[in-house]
């Protein structure tokens, strides 16, 4: 994907450079999503805010604590130490002479 996005000159900058896999998929009855799988972006920023500050970071791990509602209506919590990873990024001058 970041090959794509640095042969395009709008969108060259644009390249992922970090990114974490959650520890539980996105959910509306945790708030996460609408009934009609919407991400709540609000809520997602809130709730994960310590996430999103790691990724812009030096860290290369950071554990998380959430609190997670099953279909029963059941609460429970959820931690993990997720690894935040590095992607792979491209020269935008250089992938547009490849191209």
């Amino acid at each position: 994907m970041n090959r794509d996005l640095a042969a395009d000159a709008a969108l060259g900058n644009s390249q992922i450079h970090r990114f974490l896999i959650l520890q539980k998929e996105l959910d509306a009855d945790d708030g996460e999503l609408t009934r009609t799988r919407k991400v709540r972006r609000r809520h997602i920023a809130e709730k994960y805010a310590v996430l999103v500050d790691a990724l812009y970071s030096d860290k290369t791990s950071c554990f998380i604590e959430t609190q997670m509602r099953f279909e029963d209506g059941r609460t429970g919590t959820v931690s993990a130490d997720l690894r935040i990873m590095e992607a792979k990024t491209y020269s935008v001058a250089a992938a547009r002479e490849a191209a």
